[in-house]
């Protein structure tokens, strides 16, 4: 949520409502949306290139090493989907038009905010390797957040403005007064402390006269927050003569706030305040405005949820309001971050929303290459239990089982149907879904991405499903994708697996520091900030996370038949598009491994398994034509022979030979290859 106007207003006034506070030992109750927002945005990462993820998962590190350090307990509250009202559409609709104006900005060169595809996913990773708590509500976490604060009596840390609202009894502290990056000790001692600014309600009730708190909720609402945007409460404002007080330039920047907060002091209580908005207002209207504002207010309002029963004890009952019957294995998994909110709004609402990236905007949004892979998700979620159902659904006569997706068309949105993937009845309850054998469950998935097992046996267990995924993607990508993006993009995989070397025993003493030497020059590829961001590049590598993306929520769903990849060094949006860059001009793929054979090795098996999913015009150098295979139709060298060709081309590998791709180039155009879609 958000109150507009508002946390500008509040910091602008910041001697007035705030105090300075040195946090340390104590639990504190974190906003993680906000928090990874902040994060990213705030620490100079890039926003083009779809995701440093490596830096932001070593911010985020930090970050709690600080808290860790101040001995501060941190709980972090995640958002998850929509509830069944789906009272935030609209607002979500606005905000995803806006995000795809920022996207096409930055796609241009110029400036915006853009989270990564996978941040969230990746964030979640990284409270895991450091054994952080979190949980991920069932909805918005507003409430919860401050219903847990106020029964552990500890600060919140958020950005949202409606912790200005909430009754806090240890306060509300912005991101941006938080000086984790500027810890302090105390005088005498080596006890450490943050630095922070704590908001207190009563602070901004003593300066509008000693103003009741119940009287804020119908503040946020009179003033506009994500659930109320009234055509008609433009009507109150204006007849209503709202007193600035002593106005300022500060209180003429901050009109509606100031106006409404003096406003609204003059009343004893909300009841009061409410007859008097509603007398305003035309009388055929009043009745639906106040079921509206009441039904606003008590989003202020304690939540049923008890969040300290999850952390204290690992459960976490489902609010009978929001609750739709979903089997217990979905909400202990949507409750511990392990389905995505995705899940939950096709669960729920049977409607999803698809994120925008920096794409290239003149074609079709990134997302539409994944769209079978949602298809079979949407067909797992189809045969919830009956009382999932909406009752608008059963009323309508039998038709096949549709999903509808918001998504990007050129600059705007539009709202698309899909049809759901019918599965094979052993697959058809929810309930039981992870009831089927773990046989059963890789098969669907392997089955959905196109890919066979025996491709992904030489593939190292934690990138199985990049490389499943990546094979997806080669099959159905635009013609728009090139050979030098698929190395660049396997070469970014290698990332991990080097770190892990590096940080072995065995890097200098066995490897002679081969690894540590192929990170560096890594690092040193890596895109500056401002280059210009080719647009086929990043449609391509969007394209792959979107696969990525589904990819991993499906694999999620069927209760990782492959193991989960370490997203936090997967894929450096600025690493490949250098790489890229590097491929095209000066570097081959052979001069980068030199140094370190093992690299080069795995590197050669994430090669062999996509490039056999591959179309064969992948492979070709731009403009050439296949002679090769019109000689051997006259020569009639047999498929047998060709496989032994592929035998001796991937030893040719292995023996560190500079022509390994090339090698490949000739066998594959003997070999029959689906066509790009």
């Amino acid at each position: 949520m958000g109150i507009r106007g508002l946390m500008s207003f509040v910091e602008d006034h910041s001697n007035e409502f705030f105090t300075d506070v040195k946090l340390r030992d104590t639990k504190i109750i974190i906003d993680g949306y906000a928090l990874f927002h902040r994060l990213y945005f705030n620490s100079n990462l890039e926003l083009r290139y779809g995701g440093d993820y490596d830096s932001f998962t070593d911010v985020v590190q930090k970050f709690f090493e600080s808290l860790f350090a101040c001995k501060i307990c941190p709980y972090v509250v995640l958002d998850g989907g929509c509830d069944i009202s789906d009272k935030k559409l609209n607002t979500l609709k606005d905000r995803a038009r806006e995000k795809i104006q920022m996207a096409h900005s930055l796609s241009v060169g110029g400036g915006g905010y853009v989270c990564p595809l996978l941040i969230r996913e990746v964030f979640i990773q990284v409270l895991i390797k450091l054994q952080v708590c979190f949980v991920q509500c069932f909805s918005e976490a507003d409430r919860d957040i401050m219903t847990l604060a106020n029964h552990w009596n500890c600060p919140v840390l958020s950005s949202d403005s409606d912790f200005c609202i909430f009754d806090l009894k240890s306060g509300f502290c912005p991101l941006n007064g938080f000086q984790w990056r500027n810890m302090n000790t105390i005088k005498g001692t080596q006890d450490c402390y943050i630095p922070a600014k704590c908001f207190f309600l009563d602070a901004l009730c003593c300066h509008f006269g000693n103003m009741n708190k119940t009287l804020l909720p119908l503040f946020a609402v009179l003033c506009g927050n994500d659930h109320v945007n009234l055509p008609v409460m433009e009507t109150f404002l204006s007849k209503v003569r709202l007193p600035l007080g002593a106005a300022s330039s500060k209180g003429r920047r901050h009109h509606r706030v100031l106006g409404l907060l003096n406003w609204l002091s003059r009343f004893a209580d909300p009841t009061e305040a409410l007859d008097s908005v509603l007398n305003h207002l035309p009388k055929k209207k009043r009745g639906t405005v106040k079921a509206l504002l009441c039904t606003s207010m008590e989003e202020y309002l304690q939540a049923q949820g008890r969040l300290q029963d999850f952390f204290q004890h690992g459960a976490y009952t489902c609010p009978d309001t929001w609750n739709p019957g979903l089997p217990p294995w979905v909400l202990a998994a949507l409750a511990r971050g392990q389905l995505s909110p995705f899940i939950s709004d096709a669960l729920v609402l049977r409607r999803t929303i698809l994120h925008t990236q920096v794409e290239n905007m003149q074609r079709p949004n990134a997302h539409r290459i994944s769209l079978p892979i949602r298809q079979v998700i949407y067909g797992l979620l189809v045969n919830a239990p009956p009382h999932v159902r909406n009752v608008a659904w059963d009323a309508l006569p039998p038709q096949p089982p549709t999903f509808s997706e918001v998504e990007r068309i050129n600059k705007n949105i539009k709202t698309s149907i899909v049809n759901a993937v019918e599965l094979p009845k052993d697959h058809s309850d929810l309930s039981k879904l992870t009831e089927l054998s773990l046989a059963s469950r890789q098969m669907l998935l392997l089955e959905t991405l196109k890919v066979k097992q025996s491709l992904l046996d030489p593939v190292p267990a934690a990138l199985k499903l990049p490389v499943a995924v990546s094979c997806y993607w080669v099959q159905h990508a635009e013609a728009t994708l090139k050979l030098h993006h698929l190395q660049a993009l396997l070469l970014g995989m290698l990332l991990g697996p080097l770190r892990a070397m590096v940080s072995s025993p065995e890097e200098k003493a066995v490897r002679g520091g081969g690894a540590e030497t192929l990170c560096e020059e890594l690092q040193r590829v890596k895109a500056a900030p401002g280059t210009r961001l080719d647009l086929d590049t990043a449609h391509v590598f969007c394209q792959w996370q979107c696969c990525l993306q589904m990819g991993l929520y499906l694999n999620q769903l069927l209760s990782m038949p492959l193991p989960e990849p370490d997203l936090t060094r997967l894929y450096s949006g600025s690493l490949v598009h250098g790489l890229c860059r590097q491929l095209l001009t000066s570097a081959s793929v052979e001069s980068l491994l030199r140094l370190c054979p093992e690299a080069q090795q795995l590197y050669g098996h994430l090669f062999n398994a996509t490039r056999s999913c591959a179309p064969a015009e992948l492979f070709l150098p731009k403009g050439r034509l296949n002679p090769k295979r019109r000689k051997q139709k006259k020569s009639g060298i047999s498929s047998s022979e060709n496989r032994v060709g592929t035998t001796l081309n991937a030893r040719s590998w292995h023996e560190g030979s500079n022509r390994f791709e090339l090698l490949m180039v000739e066998t594959l155009e003997n070999e029959a290859a689906p066509e790009l879609e």
